[in-house]
C-alpha cells in the first residue's frame, strides 16, 4: 500500500514504515503539490485545503490527532474514508492538573535561590496558599480529554461539573449539565476547563458575559482550541483582572513554514502576569506518539485486509 505522510508529521515516516514493514510505501511530504492528482492509497494529515482535498485519490484519510477542523471534509471525493486517532488525553489531563495545582499553590510567590538572605526573608512573612481540595472543576466537554481530567480532579478532592450537549449525568463527575445551562454553574466555577471540539456551537462560546459570572480569582485553563473562547473578551477580562489567571495551550494563530512570523495572539496576552502560555505542549510526549502511530498501523492493515478501520469520523459516501 501506498501512504503519503503530509505536513507537521511528515518526519514521523519512518515510525510507520517501521510499525508497517517493507510491503508498504511510505512517503513523507512537507506539503501538498501545487497542482494535479494526489494518489495513494492513506494519506495522513491534520491539515487539508478545499482544493487540496478536491485533489485527494485515496482510501483513508487519517488525521493524526483528534482534531479535524482543518480538513475540508465536504470536498473530499465519494468514497474516501476519514479517521482520527486519540491516546492523547492521558499527557493533556496530566498539563491541566498541573495547572490547576500550580494556580492553588503558587509557588512564584517564593524565592527561585532559597539562599540565606531569601530564607530569612520569606521564613519570616511566608505567604499561604491555596488547595485544590474542595474547589469546584468546571469541565466544558466531557469526552476522552475531559473525562481523564475529571479522574485526576477528583482524586485531589475537587467537585467536578461536567458540560456536555446533553447534560447526560456520569460517573466521573459530581454534577452534569447541559451547555445550555452553562452560565448556571459558572458562578461556582474556581476553575474552568474547556477540553471540547471546535464547532460552530462551540466556537466563540467563553465571552465577556461569561467571563463576568466568573467568581474573582478563577482560573481558566484551555487544552481545547483557542477560538472557543472570544480572543478580545480573553485579553481584556486578563487585562482587567476580572479572570484571575488562565492557562493557555491553543492559539489563534499558528506559524506556518515559508510564512512570516506571526503572534500567537492579535492581543498581547503574553505580556500578562497572569497568563502561562505554551506552545501546544499539553499532549506531546515520546508516549503519544507511540500510541497514535500503532493505532493508525492497525487501521491502515485494517484497510488492507478488507476491514473496517476504527474511528470513523466521516464515512465513505
Amino acid at each position: 500500500m501506498q501512504i503519503k505522510i503530509v505536513g507537521l508529521h511528515a518526519p514521523n515516516a519512518p515510525r510507520l514504515r517501521e510499525l508497517l514493514g517493507p510491503d508498504h510505501e511510505v512517503q513523507a511530504l512537507d506539503a501538498f503539490p501545487a497542482s494535479g492528482e494526489i494518489a495513494a492509497d492513506v494519506v495522513i494529515a491534520n491539515a487539508i485545503a478545499a482544493d487540496e482535498a478536491a485533489r485527494l485519490r485515496c482510501r483513508l484519510v487519517h488525521v493524526p490527532g483528534a482534531g479535524a477542523e482543518q480538513v475540508a471534509l465536504p470536498f473530499l471525493p465519494a468514497g474516501t474514508t476519514v479517521c482520527n486517532v486519540h491516546g492523547h488525553e492521558v499527557p493533556i489531563a496530566e498539563f491541566t492538573l498541573h495547572a490547576i495545582l500550580e494556580h492553588c499553590l503558587q509557588l512564584w510567590q517564593y524565592p527561585a535561590r532559597l539562599d540565606a538572605e531569601a530564607f530569612a526573608q520569606v521564613y519570616a512573612a511566608r505567604p499561604q496558599h491555596g488547595e485544590a481540595d474542595g474547589r469546584t472543576v468546571v469541565i466544558v466537554g466531557f469526552g476522552h480529554i475531559g473525562q481523564e481530567i475529571a479522574r485526576r480532579a477528583r482524586a485531589f478532592g475537587m467537585h467536578v461539573v461536567a458540560v456536555t450537549r446533553s447534560g447526560k449525568p456520569d460517573e466521573l463527575a459530581d454534577e452534569s449539565v447541559a451547555v445550555s445551562a452553562l452560565d448556571r454553574v459558572l458562578p461556582r466555577a474556581d476553575v474552568l476547563v474547556l477540553a471540547c471540539p471546535l464547532e460552530d456551537s462551540t466556537r466563540g462560546l467563553i465571552g465577556a458575559r461569561q467571563f463576568g459570572l466568573l467568581p474573582p480569582g478563577a482560573l481558566l485553563v484551555n487544552v481545547a482550541r483557542a477560538e472557543v473562547v472570544e480572543e478580545q473578551a480573553l485579553y481584556e477580562a486578563l487585562r482587567d483582572q476580572r479572570l484571575g489567571r488562565a492557562v493557555l495551550d491553543v492559539w489563534y494563530q499558528y506559524p506556518r513554514k515559508g510564512q512570516p512570523p506571526v503572534a500567537p495572539s492579535r492581543f498581547p496576552l503574553h505580556e500578562l502576569p497572569n497568563v502561562r502560555a505554551t506552545p501546544h505542549i499539553s499532549a506531546i510526549t515520546p508516549a503519544l506518539l507511540q500510541r497514535r502511530y500503532a493505532f493508525m498501523a492497525r487501521n491502515i492493515l485494517r484497510l488492507q485486509a478488507g476491514e473496517p478501520p476504527q474511528n470513523v469520523i466521516h464515512p465513505a459516501s
